[in-house]
């Protein structure tokens, strides 16, 4: 049996999903249905938001299922009128049994690293986070536990000095999107061999990549340089890294997201958080062992910037801190 002459069922949610599905659908796959998140309401009119891969799928008349609960009878049933010959995931919750030991050759996911390698939720920010030179996408079967199952293609990549997490999440994208029709093919084929995780590193060896909360994107100014900067463009353009500037005086304090920062040379010593600035292009920040230059920013209520157009704007800058 050839990929395209068996029943696919695709799960997914995010932009990053929508590229999977879309070369499944510009390949001729067979996409008998698509699982994605209910509509949320979002903004201040509590409009309801669609998910990326619905408004795709919804685009190109694909059949959209949307269940609260992925053990709900209701929604089990649907999903096995569609007979499905296999199901693909990226980018989605974590499955129960009935679901993803429900077609005849099971459901594979596509992980946005190396694994056995960071595990999780938050993979490729974690990566760029703990200064790794190579990250990757991954398709592996799923089983009980996750992100354990049997391996069964990779493709690497490399990550670059000032590479940031959206840059790339664009490229594993693309990458992930073509590894996925080749899985599909391979498994339409048997033409594979799947590797087991633990015949690649111990527990002891493995690094997770939990989901990430607020407190994990705050700047530590005590720091050293390249741990900073590498959190900064770990968490660039989301969730974002975020610090304080507070007043020297008053102790006024306004919420600042950081997007972007380099490595500059300065022999002045000063106390983490310290400003030095020219007031027009430049925004250095003592670290605990040197100085960031700040390049993008956005304040609270405002849009992100450019450093010089946040200093025209913010002649006081002199007057405060990074805490």
């Amino acid at each position: 049996m050839q990929g395209n002459e068996l029943r696919i069922v695709f799960m997914g949610t995010p932009d990053f999903a929508v590229a999977s599905l879309k070369a499944l659908v510009d390949g001729r796959y067979n996409v008998v249905g698509v699982i994605t998140a209910p509509d949320k309401p979002a903004g201040r009119g509590k409009k309801l938001n669609e998910s990326a891969v619905k408004k795709y799928a919804v685009e190109n008349g694909l059949n959209v299922l949307q269940p609260e609960k992925l053990k709900n009878p209701d929604f089990l049933n649907e999903l096995k009128k569609l007979e499905a010959d296999l199901q693909v995931v990226v980018a989605f919750r974590m499955l129960p049994e009935v679901v993803w030991n429900m077609p005849p050759l099971g459901t594979f996911n596509l992980h946005g690293s190396l694994l056995p390698q960071y595990r999780g939720a938050a993979p490729l920010n974690w990566a760029v986070i703990n200064g790794e030179k190579k990250t990757g996408v991954t398709t592996f079967l799923l089983d009980h536990k996750i992100d354990t199952g049997k391996i069964i293609f990779k493709r690497e990549i490399e990550i670059a000095e000032n590479d940031t997490v959206g840059d790339i999440h664009d490229r594993l994208m693309e990458i992930g999107a073509k590894l996925v029709t080749e899985t599909v093919d391979a498994l339409a084929t048997g033409n594979y061999e799947a590797l087991a995780q633990t015949d690649i590193f111990t527990e002891s060896e493995i690094k997770h990549a939990p989901k990430i909360y607020k407190d994990d994107c705050k700047v530590n100014w005590e720091n050293s340089v390249e741990p900073i900067r590498n959190l900064i463009r770990g968490l660039s353009p989301y969730p974002t890294a975020w610090t304080k500037l507070v007043h020297i005086d008053s102790g006024q304090e306004i919420q600042v997201k950081l997007f972007f920062a380099k490595t500059v040379d300065v022999v002045e010593t000063a106390v983490p958080g310290t400003i030095k600035t020219d007031g027009k292009k430049v925004l250095n920040v003592a670290c605990g062992n040197g100085w960031l230059q700040i390049t993008d920013l956005q304040l609270a209520g405002k849009k992100r910037m450019k450093t010089e157009d946040f200093l025209r704007g913010f002649q006081q800058i002199n007057n405060y801190r990074f805490v």
